[in-house]
């Protein structure tokens, strides 16, 4: 637990549940599992989580349920944001119902906080969202509400619950595939995607619908939609489908399936409401190639989705615009990264877009883009801006 935390795009950190299992290669060095294997590997909170091997410590798959800090936001007056489980996963494979129902129920009775919540394992979240358990967290608020102070009478949502962000986490082109089909499934007030860290590029057009400049019969200049989120009633895909006509648009109109390339009548889903993107840090980290986050930043602002840069981590390209020169990182470990995720030293021989990056602090990379800070967030209610809060 942590009222107040150095991660970017969040207030606070609530761990009511800790412990998780590697999935994809994003887990390869979590900081998190290398933090329970080490400064705090006899915190009760983390003892006996993770297991020691030649690389590392590595989760063991044991999740613990900390109920001493299950009711930390509801002491909490001035609104948050909260990320959920920063060093474990709520819906790992583990974590029983009843744990998911108690945090869920904690987020209910807290309406003046926004709850942030990242899976890596979306069809989990999806079953337990759109089940039979779904309304299982208001008996359990129920049961807080004798067991806990309640700051103020909370209001009894159904899911889901307004005040909830459910993202999930992406590293390549793979996991995209497979894990944002299921969270636009997933009824959430808001949906996002967390790319960190970003390994390999990803095609984010079937994800990031653009539009098309038109004018309207009084003459005034709008963006018309020219590809939906859909779900194609042929084949099941869920992307961006194109218009099959130019001129006509609507939630009438037909639409083609990237997938099987037939057209069908458009009903239109959720678009993503958020992204956030960075490299990786800490010992052992990968490097992120620069054309893929630029590349995630152009399709953001084309589809008018908040855009988030956390960080590059430990890698950067030299250039004045960070702050880095050559003869600065002549001492400093340094490798070719082509656009594929290839490395190579000290040859670049055979690669398309090779880039030089240089290892350095993470403070010292930074987060600018192209010399400027990408801190977009989905719309916040009025009580959370910080003249509110103050």
């Amino acid at each position: 637990m942590s009222d107040g935390t150095k991660i970017e795009w969040t207030d606070a950190t609530w761990n009511p549940v800790t412990g998780c299992a590697i999935v994809s290669p994003g887990c390869t060095n979590c900081y998190a599992m290398k933090l329970a294997g080490t400064r705090l590997q006899h915190h009760p909170s983390r003892a006996g989580l993770t297991r020691d091997t030649k690389a590392g410590p590595v989760w063991t798959g044991e999740v613990r349920f900390n109920e001493q800090w299950l009711d930390e936001p509801l002491r909490w007056k001035r609104p948050r944001m909260i990320f959920v489980c920063a060093h474990g996963d709520l819906f790992a494979e583990g974590v029983p119902d009843e744990w998911i129902d108690k945090v869920f129920a904690v987020m209910a009775l807290a309406p003046q906080h926004i709850f942030q919540v990242l899976t890596k394992r979306p069809e989990r979240m999806r079953e337990y969202l759109t089940g039979g358990r779904r309304g299982g967290h208001l008996l359990v608020a129920a049961q807080l509400q004798f067991k806990f102070p309640i700051p103020s009478p909370a209001p009894w949502p159904h899911m889901p619950l307004p005040n909830v962000w459910l993202g999930v986490s992406v590293e390549d082109q793979k996991r995209a595939d497979e894990r944002l089909p299921l969270l636009h499934q997933i009824p959430a007030a808001v949906r996002w995607v967390s790319n960190e860290p970003a390994l390999g590029p990803i095609d984010w057009k079937r994800w990031l619908p653009s539009g098309r400049r038109a004018r309207s019969p009084q003459g005034h200049e709008f963006i018309a939609p020219q590809y939906f989120m859909t779900k194609c009633e042929h084949c099941g895909w869920i992307g961006s489908s194109e218009l099959c006509g130019t001129d006509s648009w609507g939630d009438d109109s037909d639409v083609y399936c990237a997938n099987c390339q037939r057209s069908f009548l458009c009903d239109e889903i959720p678009r993503l409401d958020w992204i956030v993107a960075g490299g990786e840090s800490g010992v052992g980290a990968r490097p992120m190639h620069p054309h893929w986050i630029y590349a995630l930043r152009d399709q953001c602002a084309i589809a008018d989705v908040p855009f988030l840069f956390k960080q590059w981590g430990n890698w950067i390209v030299a250039s004045a615009e960070n702050g880095h020169h050559d003869s600065s990182m002549a001492t400093n470990d340094a490798i070719w990264l082509d656009v594929d995720g290839r490395q190579a030293k000290p040859s670049c021989d055979g690669m398309r877009e090779p880039i030089g990056m240089f290892r350095v602090t993470k403070a010292r990379a930074g987060r600018m883009l192209e010399g400027r800070l990408h801190d977009g967030f989905p719309p916040l209610p009025a009580h959370f801006t910080k003249e509110a809060a103050e």
